[in-house]
């Protein structure tokens, strides 16, 4: 079992919140988590998942039943697929107003599924279940930083027993997820041949400004389609769009977000990239590492912490801005080289947004080294074991 750092979160927040509520992926580990959490609980727990016929048989007058368990921690799994149970979740909690009643699981964000935030503000609190990062697999048996970059973070994915399992694994996972599962998330009809081929795109466009018009040119569809596909597969946590940072600078900014798939797994198996050793040689090398370092470092953030890009007409370009209150905190700039140059747009970017923080990094965990005085380089994974949290305190 691997320690997930959300675990001590769980108990931590059902103390203070009548509802909390486990969001991320498919096959992202969160209902390992909540059975693990289940089968320690002190209280009696009852199960509920929503994906099954007969769970949803029980729920057939779900008012009466959920009456029945209110001294209980009543968990329910695949929660969007019930949309109808937010109001009444709202109803019951007001009803008898103590922590730790539900723990709900979703693989939707609530703000795309009908009725689910509104009903529940102020009752309840979002944990974020992603993927496993790296930090969580530095003392695990197997874990190569170079493993964990190529294969992803999905648990079956990461313990597959070699790359050609993993191979049938995101095979299975993507055909499942396009045809079925985005239908089904978000109640709504999606073209799978569609998404299919916006899903190769946009592996090829990772790393890159978003323009729906191009993908939609490219399609022969619409651009409000392509924005409605996008934003869907943003609210099933496959992609980010990192937003552009605007400042009071008087240089001129590029306003447009950088799209990035989540899983560096996912993106490889779209590339068609099936090992470590073809990941090496590939033309997209430097946008997957600079994805997957981004999303490691996004993963670990707080809600007052906010990641951003930056870059002016004029050429200067940081990667990832972490920000506190608007302010500025960190640039970080991603490379794939051991030795990297520290370029002309990197430091103007520093000298623009005056960050505290400023750091290089680069593969494996490689030592500090002060490139410039208000500069360091280092390894992604001595970077996040370390220095990342000294930026969020």
């Amino acid at each position: 079992m691997i320690n997930r750092i959300y675990y001590k979160q769980i108990g931590k927040f059902l103390k203070q919140f009548p509802v909390v509520c486990l969001l991320g992926p498919r096959q992202s580990g969160k209902t390992t988590a909540a059975k693990l959490f289940a089968s320690k609980s002190k209280k009696e727990v009852v199960y509920f998942d929503l994906e099954s016929p007969a769970d949803n048989r029980k729920l057939g007058d779900a008012e009466y039943t959920l009456k029945q368990f209110k001294d209980h921690l009543v968990v329910s799994d695949e929660i969007q697929y019930r949309p109808d149970l937010f109001p009444l979740l709202r109803h019951l909690v007001d009803d008898n107003r103590k922590p730790g009643r539900f723990l709900i699981l979703g693989s939707a964000n609530p703000a795309l599924v009908k009725g689910a935030s509104e009903s529940l503000a102020g009752r309840v609190y979002y944990i974020d279940t992603t993927p496993l990062n790296a930090t969580e697999l530095f003392d695990e048996k197997g874990y190569s930083q170079a493993r964990h970059w190529f294969r992803g973070g999905f648990p079956d994915a990461w313990l597959a027993r070699n790359d050609a399992h993993w191979l049938d694994w995101m095979d299975g996972f993507s055909r499942t997820f396009v045809e079925r599962d985005l239908n089904n998330l978000f109640g709504v009809t999606f073209s799978a041949q569609l998404m299919h081929k916006l899903w190769h795109m946009l592996a090829h466009q990772h790393g890159g400004l978003w323009n729906a018009q191009s993908f939609a040119k490219g399609l022969d569809v619409s651009a409000t389609t392509i924005n409605r596909y996008t934003d869907y597969l943003e609210g099933a946590f496959m992609l980010r769009k990192l937003q552009p940072y605007h400042s009071n600078t008087r240089k001129r900014l590029l306003k447009t977000p950088k799209v990035y798939f989540r899983d560096s797994g996912i993106l490889h198996y779209l590339l068609d990239i099936h090992s470590s050793r073809n990941l090496q040689l590939h033309p997209m090398l430097g946008f997957s590492w600079e994805g997957y370092a981004i999303e490691q470092i996004c993963q670990l953030l707080h809600s007052r912490i906010q990641p951003y890009y930056y870059r002016t007409q004029d050429g200067s370009e940081v990667d990832l801005v972490l920000t506190k209150s608007a302010n500025p905190l960190a640039c970080i700039e991603i490379k794939t080289t051991q030795s990297p140059n520290i370029g002309r747009g990197f430091r103007e970017s520093i000298a623009d947004l005056k960050t505290k923080y400023n750091y290089v990094l680069v593969p494996g965990n490689t030592d500090v080294y002060i490139a410039e005085p208000n500069i360091k380089v280092m390894g992604l994974e001595s970077f996040l074991k370390k220095d990342l949290q000294k930026i969020l305190k």
